[in-house]
């Protein structure tokens, strides 16, 4: 699912909110995600899981196409720790389908 098919879906559930209220909010919220994860905090949602950054140390490494060797440099990444919640939910809603 897109960003633009989460803003879709929630209008045709709650029809009653302006579309475009919930566009800009959907919007906030994950910017508000990027700059917290970007000074370096943890965002805990209960029920759903955790962001965290973690630092992946420099290695060397190659190009697949040309073999050439390449050095990356020390590079931080998202990890999502899904919660409980979220994985039995998820878990028992692939079960009903299957």
């Amino acid at each position: 699912m897109t960003r633009a098919e989460m803003i879709d879906k929630l209008i045709r559930k709650y029809g009653q909110i302006n579309p475009k209220l919930v566009d800009n909010s959907v919007r906030e919220i994950f910017e508000t995600m990027i700059e917290s994860l970007a000074e370096g905090n943890r965002i805990e949602i209960r029920g759903f899981g955790s962001f965290e950054i973690r630092v992946r140390a420099p290695r060397d490494a190659h190009n697949p196409k040309t073999g050439e060797k390449v050095e990356l440099g020390e590079r931080r990444v998202v990890h999502f720790k899904p919660g409980i919640e979220l994985r039995d939910r998820v878990n028992v809603l692939a079960a009903k389908e299957a």
